[in-house]
């Protein structure tokens, strides 16, 4: 325990003592002043009021609450209660003038407006005033007790012959039934129940009572023992200097979470007997004066109009948070764009009347191009703010009988029915395509970001979620031509998505059932025509499927997240298997090296470098015999967070590759901020060389730049030996294709490892 802990627990400890001791002491002395003999009441009622303001300075220095003030107020109505007590004393023993008689009555009001001015902060404080039904039912509870005080106590006594002190006396409940209704709001309003504020509400109870007994005794000369008034009065002094001694005083001047209740049995109670008494009485009771009968009436229509706003506010409550959940339940929180289940619902709706009305049901699904580099590198709050703008932009775009949703993520869905004839679904693409040219103006500055958007479309005759899951398929389709671009759904891509689900299921799980297998495809040095190394290459073979195609399974691994676990065995297989080989060799033959294709998913996770070390280490390998090829389109959809992996993989002495060089953004200042020692020609360019092809210039300008730049070069695809006498010319350093060898199995690649051959045994 800190000693800050220490320091605050301890005047809390001493608090709730001194409340034990305060309520022990006093309880039993106020039963003595009931029940006790005559002779001790003045020692007892002196006692308790000294004991009450000892615990009124007390409390507050203990507990130290946030605002003071209502207690302080508490403390100077104490002032003038233990004033009046004693001058009412005095009075009895004929102590004061007749012109004084009054002094002691006089001096309870200001004590009754400082209690209330006290209840006032503690409702400002705990924010009571949002708390509409306490109020209503607080002021149900005022009108019922002020109709019972004024027929049974008021109107009686202004109608008989009194003295100027019976007058006021008569007026004492008016204050009472002020204070109850205060302190009924502060019971009934929303928040925790602490023991301090049951206290307080019974100390007003006890007032009220107390003032009730001593206005018939002293202004209707019923005969009620003065014990039962000093009774009453001293209990409500002992439960009020009580309420600031107990430590949870502290929680009466701090705002209160809402809680909000069902209206409890007791509560119903109340407000029925508030109003069905009165009304009775009214009925009941024979007629008096017309002033008198007039304040009646109005004390019971109030009542009556009170009952009907509660219940009008009752039930608009209710539907105001009907209306609130639903909207919670309908629309998306950050746009306030409608959501999926919206989404449904009206394209359902508008399904039921395209038939009959000729309408065609148009939706584009749109995705934001690469939105994930957004919130990468400027965080979530630009993300977010980018989604808004995407949203009012959408919004402004479409025609006020169209729908706007945020089905989640950055993924957006219009929704439009009109004329087949008008082709609305293509002329929004078309136009959406052209207003995301434009930047959204954000906090950061200015943003640019494209869309890829897909469209389908129904007349009615398919259901609303297979309507939004063609166009989600036709997105994909949009994506996978280049993005920035729209695409419309046809049949053959239902196929395409049945296949693809077929193919990732497939998928999940063959790294464990032992499908996957390694191939090697040799790499020759081209001045010596020397073994260098392999390039590892993943294969698929399904029990289901037979041989799957990489470039069918990989997107998928990438997609799916599961690449990282297959590229981190193809990696510690490669490493094994060149050690296996390098073993095999024997010393002083020539290094070789594997080269292993790295993910982008497999950059962003911090593993890469630590499972890397791992296989090194595991299998004695030096890290300069391993090479990690990663591609420029991957490593620049995030490339900070790619560098400080590929920094510690160099430092490491990993070589790295640039895999395609061509195909992607192929940047001189890209090239120059990545940490690599080699960079592979695509396929592509090499296929045009060695017969005077259109691509030979620029595979001639990449050679020169990387040269330029002290890498070395890879070709790969060479197939034919005038594209390998064409590199060679041109200075390119390595060469891999089918002139040498395709991708096999370590098996039967034993010849390259046994013989190492030259070129021209090759």
């Amino acid at each position: 325990m800190t000693h800050v802990e220490a320091n605050g627990q301890a005047p809390a400890a001493r608090a709730l003592l001194e409340f034990r001791l305060h309520l022990g002491v006093g309880l039993p002395l106020v039963l003595v002043l009931l029940f006790g003999p005559e002779q001790a009441s003045s020692p007892v009622m002196a006692l308790l009021l000294v004991q009450g303001l000892i615990a009124i300075h007390r409390g507050p220095h203990l507990n130290r609450p946030a605002d003071e003030t209502p207690w302080r107020h508490i403390r100077h109505a104490s002032y003038f209660f233990v004033l009046s007590s004693l001058l009412r004393v005095v009075r009895e023993f004929g102590g004061l003038p007749d012109w004084l008689t009054l002094l002691p009555d006089l001096l309870t009001i200001p004590a009754y407006l400082i209690i209330g001015l006290c209840f006032m902060v503690m409702l400002r404080h705990r924010r009571a005033d949002e708390d509409d039904s306490a109020r209503i039912d607080a002021l149900l509870m005022g009108l019922g007790i002020a109709f019972l005080t004024w027929t049974f106590l008021i109107a009686p006594n202004l109608a008989s012959d009194l003295t100027g002190s019976q007058q006021v006396n008569a007026l004492f409940p008016v204050f009472d039934v002020t204070i109850l209704v205060l302190a009924a709001r502060l019971m009934l309003s929303r928040g925790v129940r602490q023991p301090s504020l049951w206290l307080l509400v019974l100390a007003c109870g006890a007032l009220f009572t107390g003032d009730l007994f001593y206005c018939l005794r002293e202004a209707l000369r019923v005969p009620v023992p003065q014990s039962w008034v000093d009774t009453f009065l001293l209990l409500m002094f002992v439960l009020l200097t009580a309420a600031s001694l107990h430590p949870s005083m502290r929680t009466l001047t701090e705002p209160q979470e809402g809680v909000t209740r069902d209206l409890s049995r007791g509560r119903t109670v109340l407000i029925g007997a508030m109003v069905i008494f009165p009304v009775g009485l009214t009925a009941l009771m024979p007629p008096e004066s017309m002033a008198s009968n007039l304040i009646r009436a109005a004390l019971c229509l109030s009542l009556v109009l009170t009952v009907l706003y509660r219940v009008i506010r009752s039930n608009n409550s209710r539907a105001r948070a009907e209306r609130i959940s639903r909207r919670r339940v309908t629309h998306d929180a950050l746009t306030d764009l409608p959501n999926r289940e919206l989404l449904t619902e009206t394209v359902t709706l508008w399904a039921g009347r395209a038939a009959g009305e000729r309408l065609e049901i148009s939706l584009l699904f749109l995705d934001l191009d690469r939105f994930k580099m957004i919130n990468d590198n400027w965080g979530h709050r630009v993300g977010d703010e980018l989604l808004r703008a995407v949203a009012e932009r959408l919004t402004q775009q479409v025609r006020a009988e169209d729908l706007v949703s945020r089905i989640g993520g950055d993924e957006f869905v219009v929704a439009l029915a009109g004329p087949p004839s008008e082709r609305l679904g293509e002329q929004l693409a078309e136009r959406l395509i052209a207003e995301f040219n434009r930047p959204f103006s954000l906090s950061i500055g200015d943003v640019v970001t494209s869309v890829s958007i897909g469209v389908a479309k129904s007349t009615g005759d398919v259901h609303a979620l297979d309507l939004i899951r063609d166009a989600d398929t036709s997105m994909y389709k949009a994506k996978s031509n280049g993005r920035n671009m729209y695409a419309l759904f046809d049949a053959s891509m239902r196929d395409q998505v049945r296949d693809r689900v077929r193919l990732e299921q497939a998928l999940r799980g063959a790294l464990e059932r032992e499908e996957l297998a390694a191939h090697f495809q040799p790499i020759i040095d081209l001045a010596s025509g020397e073994l260098d190394g392999f390039e590892a290459l993943m294969r698929w073979q399904s029990p289901e499927l037979g041989f799957v195609s990489p470039v069918r399974f990989i997107p998928i691994a990438e997609e799916t997240g599961m690449i990282e676990d297959m590229g981190a065995w193809l990696l510690r297989e490669s490493v094994r298997q060149l050690a296996e080989w390098t073993a095999r060799r024997g010393p002083g033959a020539r290094p070789l090296h594997v080269s292993v294709n790295v993910a982008v998913r497999q950059l962003r996770d911090g593993s890469l470098v630590r499972i890397v070390d791992d296989a090194l280490r595991e299998h004695g390998l030096a890290p300069s015999a391993l090479w990690l090829e990663i591609t420029e389109s991957g490593v620049m959809e995030d490339l900070e967070a790619a560098l400080l992996t590929l920094d510690a993989l160099r430092a490491m002495g990993v070589t790295l590759c640039v895999d395609d060089f061509g195909t992607g953004y192929s940047s001189l200042s890209y090239l120059d901020r990545l940490p690599v020692g080699i960079v592979k020609i695509d396929r592509s360019f090499v296929q045009g060389v060695g017969d005077n092809g259109a691509k030979e210039p620029i595979v001639r300008a990449v050679l020169a730049m990387t040269r330029a730049m002290g890498h070395r070069v890879v070709a790969e695809g060479v197939e034919t030996e005038a594209q390998r006498d064409w590199l060679r010319e041109q200075g390119c350093d390595l060469v891999q294709g089918w002139l040498y060898s395709k991708a096999d199995v370590p098996a039967n690649l034993t010849a390259w490892i046994d013989r190492a051959p030259a070129l021209s045994e090759a």
